[in-house]
């Protein structure tokens, strides 16, 4: 983003990446309706992550359509785009002890 905005109270540029942690009431929603907006306002990356199932859905924008790069789950070490140049312990995310 070249600049922050000063005047209004939301941005216009799409972010690159969104990630939606599921409550226990709404994956519907972010899976099937969020999910399409995200593509229809030029998302490029987005993760889907189920706290309940321990998994992260990963997914790439290809031109009008979601590609789903790949699932993890449970203690898996991922490496997950878009950045995957950084190693994530998906352990560290389901521990609420």
């Amino acid at each position: 983003m070249p600049k922050l905005p000063t005047e209004e109270a939301f941005f216009a540029l799409p972010p690159d990446w969104v990630c939606e942690v599921f409550s226990p009431g709404t994956e519907r929603i972010d899976r099937a309706k969020k999910k399409r907006i995200y593509l229809r306002e030029g998302v490029s990356h987005l993760w889907l992550v189920n706290l309940l199932e321990q998994t992260l859905d990963v997914y790439c924008r290809a031109g009008e359509f979601w590609q789903e790069v790949d699932t993890y789950a449970g203690d898996q070490k991922v490496r997950a785009v878009p950045f995957d140049a950084v190693e994530l312990d998906m352990a560290r995310w389901w521990d609420v002890g």
